[in-house]
């Protein structure tokens, strides 16, 4: 009969494991989540600032173009056709500051949050690679038997693969 030697809990290890597993997730938060977090929160002011300045080119644009209406209400003794020509005038500019100060913030909000998409991709590509890195070493310890880097990084990838479809799927 074989010992039961073999089969046993080692309560020291699971405890060193716990408080690595403590270690490594206080890092991540330290060094990884809250500079996202930060350069998220930047580009949110951006954006805002962004769109104040949209809101005020817009409030400008109607304030020329009440204050050009309003002159040319005073200026009634003007023919017709002046009036009709500067108005359209008027009526055109200001719609085509305000059609471009729409684009303009139409194109900042898109082009943030692209850029936020790609921050967020770059992150999650980011901690994936620490992970596989990390799991890389720890599965190298545990199984302690001959497997190649390019196997443990590929048996990774592929786990990490599943777990973001997974992610995707609960969604």
């Amino acid at each position: 009969m074989q010992s039961l030697s073999v089969i046993s809990i080692n309560i020291w290890q699971i405890l060193i494991s716990l408080v690595n597993l403590l270690i490594l997730t206080l890092i991540i938060k330290k060094f990884l989540f809250k500079p996202v977090q930060k350069v998220m929160d930047t580009r949110r002011a951006a954006i805002d600032s962004d769109y104040e300045k949209a809101k005020t080119a817009r409030e400008e644009a109607e304030e020329d173009r009440r204050n050009y209406e309003a002159a040319l209400a005073a200026a009634g003794q003007t023919s017709d056709q002046i009036i009709a020509d500067a108005t359209r005038a008027a009526e055109y500019r200001s719609n085509e500051i305000i059609a471009e100060a729409r684009s303009k913030a139409t194109d900042i909000r898109r082009q943030a949050e692209t850029d936020a998409l790609l921050e967020k991709k770059k992150a999650e590509e980011d901690m994936k690679r620490e992970i596989a890195d990390v799991s890389t070493r720890l599965t190298g310890k545990l199984l302690e038997r001959e497997i190649s880097d390019a196997d443990h990084r590929r048996l990774i990838d592929s786990f990490l693969q599943d777990i973001g479809t997974d992610n995707d799927n609960n969604k």
